[in-house]
């Protein structure tokens, strides 16, 4: 299967990428490395410095990548810095996004697999979390990947798009 990986230079990314590649997946990885590192990116996958903002340069590389499966590991993840500047979490965690998602609807790619986070949660009401709990998010972080997760809903209704979202809890 072809794989295309956002955020493939980044911690989660670059680990997913190599799993990957090691269970014989044909991998591409899209990265603008604001955060991630080139030298993190596996050899054997093909790499494409790009910015998911540029809605027509993903149109673009998407279509040259012809996945069969997008994972979405590129985003800001920073709670702190998202209180001080919401207008980039909004922009790149959903905004930029949506050029991905499209990009897919055009080409016809229907799975995807989001990385998302616990901070959907919020204050949680009990412990241990499980899904069914609701989603209150406190800071825009949080919110950006709620909103996310939400969009994709509807691009499975109305396009198809079969999707998985993890919310992880402490990557390291």
């Amino acid at each position: 299967m072809k794989i295309l990986v956002t955020g493939g230079a980044g911690y989660i990314g670059s680990v997913c990428v190599e799993d990957l590649l090691q269970r014989g997946h044909q991998v591409v990885v899209f990265d603008n490395l604001s955060e991630g590192h080139r030298n993190a990116v596996d050899q054997r996958a093909t790499f494409m410095q790009l910015d998911l903002a540029d809605k027509s340069a993903v149109d673009r590389a998407v279509a040259a990548a012809a996945p069969d499966a997008v994972m979405h590991f590129a985003a800001n993840a920073l709670v702190g810095e998202s209180m001080q500047n919401p207008y980039k979490y909004f922009s790149n965690n959903v905004s930029a996004g949506l050029n991905l998602l499209n990009a897919m609807v055009e080409n016809g790619v229907k799975r995807f697999v989001f990385s998302s986070s616990c901070a959907t949660y919020g204050i949680p009401e009990k412990v241990p979390i499980d899904e069914l709990l609701p989603q209150n998010p406190v800071n825009p972080y949080g919110e950006s990947k709620l909103l996310f997760e939400k969009i994709l809903r509807w691009f499975d209704q109305i396009h198809g798009i079969v999707f998985a979202a993890l919310r992880y809890f402490n990557a390291a």
